[in-house]
């Protein structure tokens, strides 16, 4: 690569964005999302091909034969009801791109409108991957599993994500973990109601809950390294009729975080021991069920290192943060990183002088410039990445 391609559709990127942010839809819902997409794409003459119900991925193939690559956006939003002030504001109540992933479908059919454009300058096939259900559990491994990494056989994948903690139009990286894994469990506790005045001939559910969930957050002081990052809580909790009865059951449900696969493992270990203590110490039924989620988010050293030799070229090194600590938040993306050599990049969206909200608030937005950025990181480091794949040991 001599010159860095340059996005031409800014303005266009920018309309599809806010088209999109205001036609959200829920996980495996995005019908007319993909089907916006897929119009896009005929409007263009790119051919595409769809995967799932919701899915849709386009492959380019350059003009000479080489390795093949994926790129990769989510298209689904989440179940809140927007409070920004933004003109384009969400059509749909309690639905809303509070996540940015509005943001990545729009970089990624910029990404796909140039690659196509320079078709022949690829040594080898892009596969650029609209991938539904991020938000919900276990998206992309089932896109994986009806083969999106095979036909031809994906060596590497590339996603990206908005980040509210890195500088407008810069880049965050990290080599090794960047997201943790994300498991749910649900504990229903057992015990035998009764009235409040006679505690004694009662099992109070509620008392055990109250317990259990401190027993809990020690397993997490005590029974781990401190060096390694883990996370265990408890966002719901229900049970219990009325003030003067003694509650027969109460649900627990939570979540739990790592970065390592050992550490992902005894956490389960561990909150099934505790569950099991409390079933002996209150004479109750206490059981765990565990929803596996995501795994960690490993970024390949090799290609970690390309991209900042990249971004760096395009951007200038000011502009290229080397991130100190991974996020415990999750992403399915994951599941690439699992099955193959993988990048996942932060792109910057913080502004000097103006509030920026989190990830999944109601408030969320960003300045949507910063998406041929994207567009640019995206085709420049696809080259780069098909040019340079086979050094990688």
């Amino acid at each position: 690569m001599n010159q860095p391609i340059l996005t031409e559709l800014s303005d266009e990127i920018v309309n599809i964005r806010r088209f999109l942010h205001q036609y959200p839809e829920l996980s495996f819902k995005e019908f007319e999302t993909s089907a916006y997409i897929q119009s896009l794409l005929e409007g263009w003459g790119i051919p595409y091909q769809i995967i799932g119900d919701t899915g849709v991925f386009v492959d380019i193939v350059g003009s000479s034969r080489g390795p093949a690559i994926g790129l990769r956006a989510d298209i689904d939003a989440l179940p809140i009801k927007e409070e920004s002030d933004v003109e384009f504001i969400s059509k749909r109540d309690h639905v809303m791109h509070a996540c940015g992933h509005d943001g990545h479908t729009a970089i990624l059919l910029g990404t796909v409108y140039e690659l196509y454009k320079h078709k022949e300058l690829l040594k080898g096939t892009v596969r650029c991957i609209f991938q539904p259900g991020e938000e919900a559990d276990g998206a992309a491994l089932a896109l994986i599993e009806k083969g999106i990494l095979m036909n031809p056989t994906i060596e590497a994948v590339v996603g990206l994500h908005v980040w509210p903690y890195v500088p407008f139009g810069a880049v965050g990286i990290k080599e090794g973990s960047i997201t943790a894994s994300c498991d749910d469990f649900k504990i229903v506790i057992k015990g035998q109601g009764g009235h409040s005045a006679r505690p004694h001939q009662a099992v109070d559910a509620i008392a055990i809950s109250a317990q259990l969930i401190q027993n809990l957050h020690t397993i997490t002081a005590k029974s781990f390294n401190p060096v390694h990052p883990r996370v265990i809580h408890v966002g719901k909790i229900s049970g219990g009729e009325a003030s003067n009865v003694v509650a027969d059951m109460v649900v627990l449900e939570g979540t739990v975080r790592a970065l390592q696969p050992d550490v992902r493992k005894k956490l389960r270990t561990e909150i099934e021991k505790v569950c099991k203590a409390a079933e002996v110490q209150w004479d109750a039924k206490v059981k765990v069920e565990f929803i596996l989620g995501a795994p960690p988010i490993e970024n390949d050293r090799f290609i970690t290192k390309e991209f900042e030799e990249l971004a760096t070229q395009l951007l200038g090194a000011e502009k290229v943060y080397k991130l100190k600590d991974p996020s415990m938040g999750a992403d399915d993306f994951g599941y690439f990183s699992e099955a193959v050599p993988s990048l996942y990049f932060r792109l910057g969206i913080k502004k000097d002088h103006e509030v920026s909200y989190d990830l999944h608030h109601p408030k969320f937005h960003f300045d949507d410039t910063v998406l041929a950025t994207g567009v640019n990181l995206y085709v420049n480091f696809a080259m780069k990445l098909l040019k340079n794949i086979s050094l990688m040991e």
